[in-house]
């Protein structure tokens, strides 16, 4: 088995075909992940989500990174990680990058059902609203592991 490092174009290919990461934060020098739908673009990463304590954190401090994957099986994969700041998406400042968002976001299979429906039911608050954010991405790498008998993922 060999590890490499892959290009910057090649990280974007990965982002571009998979929408499902892993978006990590820091708050007090407590790191917190979770797994998120995703839809890229160069140089930005759009996400949803509704209020809580990723989004909390983010708000305090910024600075963030995203993780994704291919696995072809354990001796063939690719693993991409984007870091970035987040930027939050409101109506009144952003509203033509909210709308891009969530035409990007709608393309991924019930992209905003079952997330905002969980929250609502767990809180009984139907007023519930979505958060739609960017990650402006500062740097992108990442590393493909292949069997020297396999193909490319």
């Amino acid at each position: 088995m060999r590890t490499i490092a892959i290009s910057e174009h090649e990280c974007g290919e990965l982002l571009k075909r998979v929408s499902v990461g892993r978006l990590a934060c820091s708050l007090a020098d407590q790191p917190y992940i979770v797994p998120v739908a995703f839809a890229y673009e160069p140089n930005s990463i759009f996400i949803f989500s509704t209020l809580g304590k990723k989004i909390e954190w983010m708000r305090q401090n910024p600075k963030v990174c995203l993780q994704a994957d291919e696995m072809g099986n354990l001796s063939n994969w690719i693993s991409v990680i984007a870091t970035g700041i987040y930027s939050e998406l409101s109506e009144s400042q952003h509203s033509a990058q909210l709308e891009y968002a969530k035409e990007q976001l709608a393309q991924q299979s019930e992209w905003w059902g079952n997330p905002l429906a969980e929250r609502r039911e767990q809180t009984s608050d139907l007023s519930i609203e979505p958060v739609f954010f960017r990650i402006d991405i500062t740097s992108m790498s990442g590393l493909r592991s292949m069997s020297e008998t396999s193909k490319e993922i």
